[in-house]
């Protein structure tokens, strides 16, 4: 079973039952006696002691009433104690919409606020701001933003109808490519993994296009480089689709692009790829347009609001829910919008990956994170989970925390900040009037009433990072669950995609409980493809030649909102190509150890030459006009196998994973001579192979492929031959040769009557082998071929034949005819001549 050490994490919290806040909890949550407890740590340098003293002199802190139970307001003027007097430089930028605040989810310190005016924070406002403007040079026109969006290193802004890139690390704008008509919208997702390929094309994924106008006739754009350039991008059946676009969004976590359709009042999801392209989503009231929101760490989960309007989806839009109003332990009301309140600003959080935090040097080690909070213009705040079953905001208190510039920002485990910026007569620069709040200090005092979490603690000794699970491969992880004394919660298992992902949990007791008696419970979770466990429906499963994406969430049944630093515990899992996968072909017999090739010559520019009537440079099997003088390139290809030319020949070929050997590959696969020496060909022909259809080969390959050369087949446009719903020709010649090897048949090579070198790239074709392009590169060497005979063996044997016969006429004439015999008496006489002047 897979197990990875779980990282200490330590994070800003307070203990529950206390209400009393701690510097730092060194283990995974507050409260977990069966860890040791927790430990005040305060550990401060002398440059940090001056710089505290620094800002409490400079610092404005007043508690107004109301506010007091929740913070203390302080106002960030950090940066103007030194007499920096810094000017705007170019058109200062807005946000007409109300206000917004856009977290950077890979890097904490770093987030956009939007409003009456832009400001770009990489400090998390811990200092005073210039409000963001865009260079005069680029000729915005009317400097509004209307969308942005976070990518990678760059900010994405939605200007006066363009898409525009800042690189804020360069301080470089540039604007976006390929866009020719105005867009209002960006939209795109984070992934955090550093080093990991399928994150870096879930945060290159952008779309653009302009919300509102009619499905049907607008132009969307697409980016695959971090929105640098777009193209035109066509929904599946997009012309059909009647009604206006809400947006268009990337749920990675589902493997769909999904398209927010409204028409007459009401709200649904239309998706990409089998099985959702089938159905659409569940509809809901959609009367005033709804920002749609796109909660941090890859789980699937949606915020639609407006003022009036607050709906959740845990599944990327198939479902909605609406949200439930709690005060106290009254239920206020099963939905917002049955209230009459305004909301003002939301934000939602996720957590930082452990192991990005690391690699980025980031301070602090973050718990995982998924919660809401929701500020109204009835100065009221409230807070709640992102839950699967149910969906609950719990109102915390009323009084001077609203302003009409403030937004909600999440600062850490169970911390948020209300922030508001305030202009100063005597600096172009902003003020940040913090309002920092300790959400699980608050939730512990008894007005609120709310009920004890039921666990002591949940985690898994594995390594935040993003798993894969291979075509035929299967994942085993392990969870630990420590619930409070005389509590029994119930573990909830969710996978996001569950049409490409499938799971098998069990759950049993350890053998030894905690020092306080509690029963330490082991979850252990199988994960495999939906298409191998044989459970699911062929029509339930997304296409299995297709990698996709999936979200683990560990979770317990209806936990209570007080678990503010006992999170879900969740873990990205790509179904699709493991990159640390290889393909060799073995070499246990090689020209080098039977004497044949010197390995030093070889290494020394060693070259070859290939006959001109041996090879053809466009893989056409035509004769050359010359000869062609290769290269041995010994450090990539090594020693060459031996092949024995009269022996009919096949590669045996191992699969590794990192230095571990997995298995002989069994799957069909290709090869050709990347030279173009085809003086070989394949003991199986189309019907030999049982084909029902023409089966592909290297001309037609070639032909219709962009590719030219070795790597233009692959399992991307392989076809099978007995692939009856193909669309390959019906079987017409089933004398052709079959050039594909491995699989069902015992297809071999066959070379022709030639010794010398072939270099051969292999590519496994088999589409239900591995998501990976296995692919390779080897030599070979083939001996023991007489050299050919300048006269063809028929014409040798006709000569022979007349030879003899004619040997045979003369013997006749000679011994059986006068003219014979006269011969013979002539022959005698001179032979007796020569005798005679012998002697004398």
């Amino acid at each position: 079973m897979l197990r990875i050490q779980a990282a200490q994490r330590a994070a800003m919290c307070a203990c529950p039952g206390t209400g009393a806040p701690r510097l730092v909890c060194a283990r995974p949550a507050c409260g977990a006696s069966a860890r040791g407890g927790c430990r005040a740590v305060v550990a401060v340098s002398s440059e940090m002691l001056v710089l505290m003293l620094v800002v409490a002199a400079t610092a404005r802190l007043w508690a107004p009433v109301g506010a007091s139970q929740l913070c203390r307001i302080r106002t960030v003027r950090t940066g103007k104690v030194f007499n920096v007097i810094q000017q705007v430089q170019g058109d200062v930028l807005y946000f007409q919409s109300g206000t917004r605040l856009i977290k950077h989810a890979c890097d904490k310190n770093i987030a956009l606020y939007l409003g009456k005016h832009v400001f770009l924070t990489r400090d998390n406002f811990e200092s005073s701001l210039l409000p963001l403007a865009i260079p005069t040079s680029m000729t915005v026109g009317v400097p509004e933003v209307t969308s942005a969006h976070f990518a990678n290193a760059f900010l994405l802004l939605v200007v006066n109808g363009k898409v525009y890139t800042y690189a804020y690390k360069e301080d470089v704008w540039q604007i976006a490519t390929g866009i020719q008509h105005p867009v209002s919208h960006i939209s795109g997702d984070n992934c955090c993994f550093v080093g990991n390929t399928f994150c870096t094309e879930i945060n290159n994924s952008i779309f653009a296009y302009s919300r509102g106008e009619q499905v049907s006739q607008t132009t969307i754009y697409s980016s695959e480089n971090g929105g640098i350039s777009f193209t035109n991008f066509t929904f599946k059946n997009q012309a059909g689709l009647a009604g206006s676009l809400g947006g268009v969004f990337y749920f990675h976590s589902l493997s769909q692009i999904g398209l927010l359709l409204v028409n007459s009042g009401k709200g649904v999801f239309v998706y990409s790829e089998q099985p959702l392209d089938r159905n659409l989503g569940l509809a809901f009231n959609y009367d005033t347009t709804l920002d749609v929101f796109l909660c941090p760490g890859l789980r699937g989960f949606l915020v639609l609001w407006s003022e009036k309007t607050l709906l959740v989806s845990p599944n990327s839009g198939q479902l909605f829910q609406t949200v439930q109003v709690h005060k106290g332990s009254q239920v206020l009301s099963t939905s917002i919008s049955k209230l009459n309140i305004s909301i003002h600003s939301i934000t939602a959080s996720a957590c930082l990956p452990y192991r990005y935090l690391l690699e980025s040097s980031m301070p602090g080690h973050y718990s995982d994170e998924h919660t809401l909070a929701v500020l109204t213009k009835e100065d009221a705040l409230y807070f709640g989970s992102l839950e699967f079953l149910s969906n609950s905001i719990i109102q915390l208190a009323e009084g001077s925390v609203w302003f009409p510039e403030a937004v909600l920002m999440f600062s850490g485990v169970g911390m948020l900040d209300i922030l508001t910026p305030l202009p100063d007569a005597a600096f172009p620069t902003f003020d940040m009037q913090k309002c920092p709040i300790n959400i699980q200090a608050i939730l512990m005092g008894p007005g609120l009433q709310v009920k004890q979490c039921k666990i002591e603690l949940l985690e898994s000794r594995l390594e935040s990072e993003m798993y894969t699970i291979d075509m035929n491969s299967k994942l085993n992880l392990s969870f630990t669950l420590i619930p409070r004394l005389g509590m029994s919660p119930i573990p909830l298992v969710m996978v996001s995609n569950p049409y490409s992902l499938g799971l098998q949990a069990s759950i049993y007791e350890e053998a030894d409980n905690t020092f306080d008696g509690n029963i330490v419970y082991k979850l252990d979770i199988d994960l495999k493809q939906q298409h191998h466990w044989g459970r699911a429906s062929p029509n339930f499963t997304s296409s299995i030649k297709r990698p996709t994406i999936s979200t683990l969430t560990v979770d317990i049944a209806n936990r209570e909102i007080s678990c503010v630093d006992m999170k879900p515990l969740s873990m990205l899992i790509s179904v699709g190509c493991d990159l640390e996968k290889k393909i060799v072909v073995q070499n246990k017999i090689s020209a080098c150890s039977k004497g044949i090739l010197d390995p030093v010559e070889l290494q020394k520019n060693y070259s070859y030459v290939i006959e001109k009537e041996s090879y053809d440079s466009s893989y056409q099997g035509q004769r050359s006009d010359e000869d062609l003088v290769v290269q041995y390139s010994y450090k990539d290809l090594g020693c060459p196998r031996l092949v024995y030319y009269d022996t009919p020949w096949k590669p045996v070929i191992e699969l590794w994973r990192k230095s571990d050997f997995q298995e002989i590959v069994s799957a069909e696969y290709v090869l050709l001579e990347v030279n173009g020496v085809f003086t070989y060909s394949y003991a199986m022909t189309a019907g030999s192979a049982s084909c029902i259809n023409q089966p592909q080969n290297w001309t037609s390959i070639l032909e219709t492929s962009s590719k030219k050369g070795p790597f233009s087949w692959n399992r991307e446009n392989y076809i099978s031959c007995r692939d009856s719903s193909s669309n390959l020709t019906a079987l017409e010649w089933p004398d052709a040769q079959y050039q594909v090897l491995g699989g069902l048949t015992d297809n071999e090579i066959i070379f022709d009557q030639r010794n010398g070198f072939y270099v051969f790239h292999l590519s496994i074709v088999d589409p239900y082998y591995s998501y990976c392009q296995l692919e390779t590169t080897f030599s070979i060497y083939v001996y023991g071929a007489y050299p050919r005979r300048a006269i063809p063996p028929e014409a040798a044997i006709v000569l022979l034949v007349s030879g003899l016969l004619l040997a045979v006429w003369l013997a006749y004439l000679v011994l059986h005819t006068a003219e014979g015999h006269r011969c013979q008496q002539c022959c005698a006489s001179l032979c007796c001549c020569g005798c005679a002047r012998a002697r004398h």
